[in-house]
């Protein structure tokens, strides 16, 4: 069972598609993913997110806002938790840090992760982390927040083994993005190579960092299918074992039936 751990359906380059989701989402279920999470980065994006979720039985959602997000709001614990209360949404997120893009006093930014975990905790929903530049940061206020009673994702994980095994060690699951099919990413393939089976997820991101041959272009959830492949080759195994083995993790981490 092939899943899209991590898209933003929202924002997709739909010209190729008619300008038609539907349309899509057919074409990444002729490559065989079967479900999707669209993930929510902002208050202003998240009730569309919902509603995609709502519409389509293979679609869930996530709630949440980006740790770089400014400009639409900054969320309470009492919005995520609304937001949250619907079936269709099983996770909170993406939330995290983000060292690179953000600069200065990110005490705010600190607060704001704090407060998707605490909402995590309350709904008893996993998380969706971005971490970017900033590993040290997030495992030390996933731990301090005792966010391995919900655990979550690792999302488009692009750090060391170490950290990795960190993060396995707090509940969480590693999801690879497009990025592990770049050439240039041998210590990302070497922790892909590496870590328990029953961790690995895939994502793609979309429409961000299509993977290998599309590199460079606007991704789609389709394009699912090269990130589990890479990871099957990595690791000596068929790909459907790698697309099996992941959708059940998807599955398990969210307690969703097969």
């Amino acid at each position: 069972m092939l899943i899209d751990s991590h898209c933003h359906l929202d924002r997709l380059d739909l010209t190729p598609f008619d300008g038609e989701l539907a349309n899509a989402l057919s074409f990444a279920r002729e490559r065989g993913v079967e479900r999707f999470l669209c993930v929510s980065i902002d208050l202003e994006n998240v009730h569309a997110v919902i509603a995609m979720a709502e519409q389509y039985a293979d679609i869930y959602a996530s709630v949440g806002v980006h740790p770089n997000e400014q400009e639409h709001g900054e969320p309470t614990v009492e919005q995520l938790l609304a937001l949250a209360d619907n079936e269709k949404v099983i996770a909170i997120g993406e939330t995290g840090l983000d060292y690179f893009r953000s600069e200065g006093d990110l005490a705010w930014q600190h607060q704001r992760f704090r407060n998707h975990i605490a909402a995590a905790k309350a709904c008893n929903k996993p998380l969706i982390i971005h971490c970017r530049e900033a590993r040290d940061d997030t495992l030390r206020i996933l731990e301090e927040e005792g966010a391995e009673s919900v655990g979550g994702i690792m999302h488009c994980f692009v750090e060391d083994l170490a950290t990795a095994e960190r993060a396995m060690e707090l509940g969480f699951y590693i999801s690879f993005s497009g990025i592990v099919t770049f050439n240039s990413a041998t210590d990302l393939k070497e922790v892909a190579k590496t870590i328990p089976a029953d961790r690995i997820l895939v994502e793609t991101d979309a429409p961000y960092l299509a993977p290998v041959p599309y590199r460079g272009k606007s991704n789609q959830p389709a394009y699912v299918r090269e990130v589990a492949e890479c990871i099957a080759q990595l690791r000596g195994v068929s790909y459907a074992e790698i697309a099996s083995q992941s959708g059940e993790n998807f599955i398990r981490l969210f307690k969703l039936q097969a």
